[in-house]
């Protein structure tokens, strides 16, 4: 890369130092990032393929998470090696079973890329949505070794597409191949040259809708939504999204809520109690039977919201009043319309969503009040919209498929 890029991973590589005198999670990443390549030399088995999968942060590694089963199943013979660049991935997946090993990936200073490098000697590197590091893409293109991006989505704001973009425009043509989510983004890539490109989808769907077969009961979700005319299920709220939801299902006793916070601290989950003035319980805490006669129902903990959307007739996906909203196809595979707040622009699945009527979007008290007054008072409404976004996710799947059919013959010579 040219000098200043590299200036600037140095200048990064010193903001990382001082902010982990500061920040418990920067911290971890710095000390996750210097460890990781005595980790790899006891780790990785010299000899063996490697592929090395590596996803940005959790939300990556969800999407991601389909092709690297699909390797595991289909090669059991070829090593699997998962990296992460943020905590909040590497934290929560560190032991995930299906790969050889996971750490933190080394900051991307030249020195550090061809030690990882040599170490690995990967067979193939996949990244996942939005990682463009250029000394790692450039070694990787220099050593021959076959590298590509799934699931990405491209916009015209972006970068590569600016006049001033060329070492970033760079970065792409260090891809065998790029594999993106629709028909625009491979329009812009073409634009600046870059036709190595295939409309593959969202691996996201095909992760949405393995999750949804291998749903797990919740006996007290079950017995909360028992005979309950409607109910939200409200997932990764914050306290701008509680300011509307709240309110609403207080003044609506017909309604029965469940609410998953992002966040879910003790200070967090009180707050949402005193705003309460129905009868609330908590997951960790209640019986079925105490469930049964709550209104409101709290998730307290980690790892539930997915099966949680399974017991709704309308959802809720929080973020949209902060950095971005969150996952809503784990919402819309269960059948039911999804709301959320206006920031959503990152996301082609909020606006294919909005335009078959599977999901609203509002960005004040009388728009949320309007859609959820429709939703609970015209059935046959509410069902059509739980169709369409049903229908959505359904005709979105097959993307990790088509990747993994392209890079099957490379596997193929590995066994």
């Amino acid at each position: 890369m040219n000098p200043l890029y590299n200036l600037g991973m140095r200048a990064f590589d010193a903001g990382i130092g001082l902010g982990a005198l500061k920040s418990e999670k920067i911290k971890k990443l710095r000390r996750g990032q210097k460890e990781a390549l005595d980790y790899l030399r006891e780790k990785i088995q010299p000899g063996k393929p490697y592929v090395w999968i590596h996803a940005a942060s959790l939300g990556e590694f969800e999407q991601g998470r389909p092709l690297i089963e699909k390797i595991r199943r289909e090669n059991p013979e070829v090593k699997i090696l998962l990296t992460f660049f943020s905590p909040s991935g590497y934290e929560v997946r560190k032991n995930f079973s299906e790969v050889d090993a996971v750490c933190y990936l080394p900051l991307d200073i030249k020195s550090r890329v061809k030690e990882f490098l040599d170490i690995v000697n990967p067979c193939m590197a996949v990244f996942v949505k939005y990682e463009f590091w250029g000394n790692y893409l450039q070694e990787l293109k220099r050593r021959g070794i076959p590298t590509y991006i799934i699931s990405s989505i491209f916009r015209p704001s972006q970068i590569f597409f600016k006049p001033w973009g060329a070492m970033f425009r760079n970065m792409l043509r260090c891809y065998t191949h790029v594999y993106v989510q629709d028909e625009r983004s491979r329009q812009l890539l073409e634009g600046i040259g870059v036709t190595n490109v295939t409309v593959a989808g969202d691996t996201r769907f095909d992760r949405v809708t393995d999750i949804m077969r291998s749903c797990v009961e919740i006996p007290q979700a079950a017995a909360f939504v028992d005979d309950a005319p409607v109910t939200i299920v409200a997932g990764s709220t914050w306290p701008p999204d509680e300011e509307y939801l709240i309110p609403y299902f207080n003044s609506h006793p017909e309604l029965k809520l469940i609410i998953a916070p992002h966040e879910v601290e003790p200070k967090r989950l009180d707050a949402i109690e005193r705003k309460l003035t129905r009868k609330s319980c908590r997951l960790s805490s209640a019986t079925p039977e105490e469930a049964r006669e709550a209104d409101c129902l709290i998730i307290d903990g980690y790892g539930k919201l997915s099966s949680t959307y399974s017991y709704g007739d309308i959802a809720y996906v929080g973020g949209g009043f902060g950095v971005s909203i969150h996952n809503i196809n784990e919402a819309a595979v269960y059948g039911m319309p999804v709301l959320f707040g206006p920031n959503y622009r990152k996301f082609k699945e909020a606006y294919d969503l909005i335009d078959v009527k599977g999901a609203f979007t509002f960005s004040d008290n009388a728009r949320f009040v309007e859609i959820l007054d429709r939703l609970l008072t015209d059935k046959e409404y509410l069902d059509e919209c739980g169709r369409n976004a049903a229908r959505y996710i359904k005709e979105n799947l097959g993307a990790t498929d088509i990747i993994y059919g392209d890079i099957k013959p490379l596997l193929d010579t590995l066994a």
